[in-house]
């Protein structure tokens, strides 16, 4: 399973009003190589299932990733820090052995 933060689900409907995303929008999540940790995070708003989605829905949010990323991201949840300071969004992650100090990146 992959949760949502109550201050993600917010910026998350913000967002999907603002961009005028109907309801056949879900969030994707993918984990992709890169980043100084060596994986980092990838979301976006999406419309198309591909063949080995992995389905989740939380507080009423669908999320979507494909199998290789679910591997990575299982029991992860995604939340949202506002602000001056704040890191817009950013996943929790139990699976990450360590992070980057900018928290973009991670490795297992």
């Amino acid at each position: 399973m992959i949760y949502i933060a109550d201050e993600a689900l917010e910026k998350i409907h913000e967002i999907q009003t603002q961009e005028n995303l109907g309801t056949d929008f879900f969030v994707r999540v993918s984990v992709v190589s890169g980043g100084c940790s060596g994986l980092s995070y990838k979301m976006d708003f999406d419309n198309e299932l591909l063949p080995n989605d992995q389905v989740f829905e939380d507080k009423g949010i669908k999320i979507v990733t494909d199998l290789k990323s679910f591997l990575y991201l299982f029991d992860t949840t995604l939340s949202f820090s506002g602000g001056l300071s704040g890191k817009g969004f950013y996943f929790e992650n139990p699976n990450a052995s360590r992070t980057c100090g900018c928290g973009e990146s991670f490795a297992v």
